[in-house]
């Protein structure tokens, strides 16, 4: 559930996580509350990670085609500069961040702003995806959302990868992973299907950027 917004005479600001698998409506719920603070004539400024080009460079786009205008980066750390006139920063797929992102926001809720950060939790192995669980354990507000498994109709929380590899990020939509429900799912089917064809550019940059962490 979004936080309710009051104005007090508090000088500090907070985190907000929404975290889930794929296909859970994460970005769709970041770009819902940026543009209530846009209505509620707050500065926002989004982000997004400069490695995920799936759908825009320029603009956050959920599954369901809903967009918002954002600024590529390539390094958590320049978040802080260009948020600096911003009442609500966004940031959009933030497990492809480093650690770092953890402090950067820390810092920006420090000084006053509302942070909305959406990722996804888990991996394709189901693992902790890392900087999301460490921001959730220091922002005020966490949501997890779940998707509905594609295999029985349940809610899911987990993504279940569709072709073959063990690189731990493979740029895709539902050509490349569907929502599993905790019974549903079984990460080690993703080795006996076949590889998605690619010319592996835009993967390797996101390994190299998850193998930093």
């Amino acid at each position: 559930m979004e936080p309710h917004v009051l104005r007090s005479m508090r000088t500090s600001g907070w985190i907000e996580i929404v975290c889930g698998s794929m296909f859970s409506g994460k970005t769709e719920e970041l770009i819902r509350r940026l543009k209530r603070a846009k209505i509620a004539r707050q500065s926002v400024e989004i982000f997004k990670p400069g490695v995920d080009t799936r759908f825009s460079d320029d603009e956050v786009v959920s599954h369901d085609a809903n967009v918002i205008q954002s600024t590529s980066v390539s390094s958590a750390s320049q978040i802080i500069l260009l948020a600096s006139n911003a009442d609500v920063v966004g940031i959009d797929e933030g497990q492809f961040f480093d650690n770092d992102l953890v402090d950067v926001c820390r810092e920006l809720a420090t000084l006053g702003k509302r942070v909305i950060v959406a990722g996804l939790d888990q991996d394709y192995l189901g693992r902790p995806f890392e900087p999301i669980p460490q921001l959730m354990a220091v922002a005020e507000f966490v949501t997890k959302l779940h998707a509905i498994c594609m295999v029985c109709g349940a809610p899911a929380n987990h993504s279940q990868r569709l072709t073959a590899g063990d690189q731990r990020v493979i740029l895709g939509a539902t050509e490349t992973y569907e929502p599993r429900c905790r019974d549903c799912f079984d990460p080690s089917d993703s080795h006996d299907l076949p590889k998605l064809e690619s010319d592996g550019s835009t993967t390797e940059s996101i390994n190299q950027l998850i193998d930093s962490k």
